[in-house]
């Protein structure tokens, strides 16, 4: 235990730094590194598949996870990716099953889990992209405040569940997801993230961004974030439940694959991107 954690340790002292300077460098720097991470991620998907019982086209669909950040970049920059693009990968994949997987090899599902897991790495995560370039932003210190307020909230959220069910848990939240979460849990991860929410906007995202956020919408944008969080962090627990794996990978020293770090953020990023384009939950200079 003492060694699984201080390899925990030892890897969140060199990547957290690491990360929010490539967030505050930001354009291909950043859509790099998402791109990477969204190809690991959609690996782990297709593993978990794999071990229940389906086998995905899993080339085919870590490569698309990985344009998606990429194709993100290129918008930005100017260059058009036409529709017409995610029409013709999306046939591809089903005219590829027919001589890759046939009709024992269960094509359909096959075809399904891998447009999925392109979508669920790639495309969840190209909305870390489009918070860093949010266009209330004005510089990159702004854009790199904005995209960790939500990565901020989700660990908020998870530290303030683990701790207030350790403490105080008695009913299980849903048992045959997840046995260890419980409703006190939850809602101590709602409180928790509210208070967080407003110290950040207060204290880091005022004064280093200058913008803000209304009372009501940080108790709205934070309520949300939390909730979206821990439904992420249930998906996931699904998915592995389903296919009787405990780990997405052991990519992560002590922190196990990419799906087990990123579950929940692959929720919050699009619902905070979302969110913050809302009036109610407007950045907005202060």
């Amino acid at each position: 235990m003492r060694t699984e954690l201080a390899r925990r340790i030892a890897f969140s002292v060199v990547a957290a730094p690491a990360a929010i300077a490539v967030v505050y460098f930001g354009d291909a720097a950043l859509a790099t590194l998402l791109s990477i991470i969204a190809a690991l991620g959609a690996w782990e998907l297709f593993r978990i598949a794999r071990a229940g019982g389906v086998d995905p086209l899993a080339g085919f669909g870590v490569v698309l996870a990985a344009l998606l950040p990429l194709a993100t970049h290129a918008s930005r920059r100017g260059f058009t990716v036409h529709p017409v693009v995610g029409a013709v990968a999306v046939l591809s994949v089903l005219a590829t099953s027919i001589w890759a997987r046939g009709v024992n090899g269960k094509p359909l599902a096959a075809s399904a889990i891998t447009v999925l897991g392109a979508l669920y790495t790639g495309g969840m995560l190209s909305f870390g992209y489009a918070l860093r370039y949010h266009r209330v932003t004005v510089d990159a210190k702004g854009g790199t405040a904005l995209v960790l307020l939500p990565v901020i909230l989700t660990w908020a959220s998870d530290i303030g569940a683990y701790a207030v069910g350790r403490l105080a848990g008695r009913r299980k939240l849903i048992p045959s997801v997840s046995p260890g979460k419980t409703v006190e849990g939850a809602v101590g991860a709602l409180v928790t993230c509210v208070v967080v929410c407003w110290l950040y906007v207060t204290f880091v995202l005022r004064p280093a961004a200058q913008l803000t956020i209304s009372p009501t919408g940080i108790v709205l944008f934070a309520l949300a974030i939390s909730a979206t969080a821990q439904i992420g962090d249930l998906a996931e627990s699904l998915l592995k439940r389903e296919a009787g794996v405990k780990d997405s990978s052991q990519i992560l020293p002590g922190h196990g694959g990419i799906l087990d770090r990123f579950d929940s953020l692959l929720f919050v990023l699009p619902v905070a991107y979302l969110l913050l384009m809302r009036r109610l939950l407007m950045v907005a200079p202060s």
